[in-house]
């Protein structure tokens, strides 16, 4: 019955893209970023104060981490994603999302020494092949964005969400296994802390007439719909999984995160999903599993515990 709480997790997620790009309707990404990820962590932080005082603590040698995990896993995943999202479907977005487990390998290699054999360098080769059918094919708004070389500056901004959100993943586990913080804690702070950040942007860059919201409620309604899905329900029902299952093979099943925001693109906005997205997913998946099996091969995966890195679309 648990598997079914797997894919019960990522198709909920999969919204989150398509009410995304409703809500960027109503406001611009800094301010829309920076709006939901404060009130998002306020609500967290809410919930430790009153219900988990004990974990309602931070000593001095968190500060700095918990600065980078603003920084990047919140301020600039978010800024990024969201202005990207405005050109490209929501399909597409999530789909280089996918990259995330790959790139998570990545980093295990260098940050914790994971072994990487030829096999496993193969699925990441064959899964990073994969990714090139689905960026080789453009909208029209985003061949009017310009971009470099193959690239648009859309996709360009999501790759650079993936990675950041990635090595987010890196800080918060370091700031739980290595500094004894609790990873809710982390997370609630630095929503706030990275929320202010995009909220300073925001005033700096774009056009407060009081606000930048042009509907107010739309905006509401899409944030608050946003941090129910992906702030609260989601982030918990992941926490809950890794529980019961390893982070690799959750990134596994998260491949079908794209087909599920794939629908909702085409139920809500009414996009439409060209062949090379399938293509694309085909190949990747084969990446993936070759790199998950080398993994259990390996005995990186064991049952009920992990070693890998965890990884979220937390962010989104």
């Amino acid at each position: 019955m648990n598997i079914v709480f797997v894919f019960l997790t990522f198709f909920i997620w999969s919204t989150s893209f398509s009410l995304g790009k409703v809500t960027l309707q109503t406001s611009p990404p800094l301010f829309l970023t920076g709006f939901r990820m404060f009130v998002g962590g306020l609500i967290i932080l809410a919930f430790l104060f009153f219900v988990r005082r004990q974990d309602f603590r931070i000593k001095k040698h968190h500060l700095f981490p918990l600065f980078l995990l603003s920084l990047s896993s919140v301020y600039l995943t978010n800024a990024c994603e969201f202005w990207g999202l405005q050109y490209l479907t929501a399909a597409k977005a999530c789909f280089i999302y996918s990259l995330s487990p790959f790139l998570a390998a990545l980093f295990s290699y260098f940050q914790f020494k994971e072994k990487i054999t030829s096999r496993k360098f193969l699925g990441l080769f064959i899964g990073f092949v994969g990714f090139f059918p689905i960026l080789l094919s453009q909208s029209g708004s985003e061949e009017l964005l310009g971009g470099l070389s193959f690239l648009s500056w859309a996709e360009i901004a999501l790759i650079i969400a993936t990675i950041t959100s990635v090595y987010g993943w890196v800080l918060l586990r370091k700031l739980g296994k290595d500094d004894g913080m609790s990873p809710i804690m982390a997370n609630g702070t630095s929503m706030v802390v990275g929320g202010l950040f995009a909220l300073v942007h925001s005033g700096i860059s774009d056009t407060w007439n009081p606000t930048p919201v042009s509907n107010y409620l739309g905006f509401f309604q899409g944030v608050f719909l946003i941090i129910i899905v992906s702030n609260l329900i989601c982030y918990n029902l992941y926490g809950w999984l890794l529980k019961k299952y390893t982070a690799t093979f959750l990134s596994f099943a998260g491949l079908t995160t794209p087909l599920f925001a794939a629908f909702f693109g085409w139920l809500i906005l009414g996009e439409t999903v060209p062949k090379s997205f399938f293509l694309a997913l085909s190949i990747i998946s084969l990446g993936l599993w070759l790199v998950y099996s080398e993994e259990l091969r390996l005995g990186y995966i064991v049952k009920k515990k992990s070693i890998d890195l965890p990884i979220e679309e937390q962010q989104s």
